[in-house]
């Protein structure tokens, strides 16, 4: 049976709901706070949640956010490849939700950040697997490399989902050049999209993007409420979004990337598996908190409706 082998980074989000954020040096009283598990997380609770086996591939620390990291991993049945990492615990993120439901963000790296050539080594590749590569893991000089050069050992046939993230500055890097072409499947937001391929337009973004990626890679750009481009061999077309009233977009985007792997491991085309997750991305957004895709029953209730 497939399986999703996540390499980025397990958080813990410290989740506050603001009506605005302060000026510098402001304050301002916080509606709501609490630590969730968040950064891969949110993916890999989606796809699980999607009926697609997890496993996660990164570091986890020792100490309180370690713990609460491991807890909410073993509550989605996520498999750990990594026993805690010791003398550091799991890094933590400080998302701040406005009442327009934008996020704003500030993280700090722990023990995720680190990976070896010994610690992915010990990762069994089966067929049928999907691997998740996120942009945040080539910001880590400790991790980046080590992680390229394992990618691009394994065989082609292990589909790679690549999404670049809000802090890839650009593509120009070696290790993106080389990871480049490797890319089966992009997914990312069309404020990445146009920024990434210094493009003004979805359509001009989906081209350009594509001419950076093999002849067969497919691009998924999420475009908001109006729902996501999907592109593949120079046919790009957009699956609608759903209309819902959006409270907290944390989340959002990775509950549409882990609900898409897991409809493409199911066997559903690619504009069925965008449907899908248009459909589950549109529901985490009525939900306060970073990991908050739905189950499969909940994403069919939606489409029948």
């Amino acid at each position: 049976m497939p399986r999703l082998l996540h390499s980025g980074q397990v958080i813990v989000d410290l989740v506050m709901a603001v009506d605005r954020l302060p000026e510098s040096g402001g304050d301002v009283l916080a509606q709501s706070a609490s630590f969730e598990a968040g950064g891969g997380f949110n993916v890999m609770a989606a796809a699980a949640r999607n009926g697609l086996p997890v496993v996660y591939l990164g570091r986890h620390g020792q100490g309180r956010f370690g713990d609460l990291a491991r807890q909410a991993m073993q509550a989605e049945g996520i498999q750990m490849s990594l026993e805690p990492s010791l003398g550091s615990d799991t890094g933590l993120c400080v998302a701040l939700t406005e009442a327009s439901a934008e996020r704003t963000f500030i993280s700090h790296i722990g023990a995720e950040g680190e990976l070896t050539v010994e610690d992915l080594a010990q990762v069994e590749v089966r067929a049928g697997d999907y691997l998740y590569v996120s942009g945040y893991s080539l910001l880590q000089a400790s991790k980046a490399k080590a992680l390229v050069d394992w990618v691009l050992a394994l065989p082609a046939s292990v589909p790679l989902m690549f999404d670049p993230g809000p802090l890839v500055g650009s593509l120009d890097s070696p290790l993106m050049a080389a990871l480049l072409p490797r890319i089966d499947i992009w997914s990312s937001n069309r404020v990445e999209a146009l920024r990434l391929s210094a493009s003004s337009e979805m359509v001009e973004a989906l081209q350009r993007l594509g001419s950076m990626l093999s002849s067969k890679a497919m691009l998924v750009l999420r475009d908001g409420p109006r729902g996501c481009w999907i592109n593949q061999e120079g046919r790009a077309v957009l699956v609608p979004g759903f209309k819902v009233e959006a409270v907290d977009s944390n989340g959002a985007g990775d509950a549409h990337a882990g609900v898409f792997v897991a409809a493409l491991a199911a066997g559903h085309e690619p504009q069925a598996a965008a449907r899908r997750a248009n459909a589950a991305a549109a529901i985490a957004v009525t939900r306060r908190g970073p990991a908050t895709a739905p189950c499969s029953a909940e994403v069919d209730a939606m489409l029948r409706a």
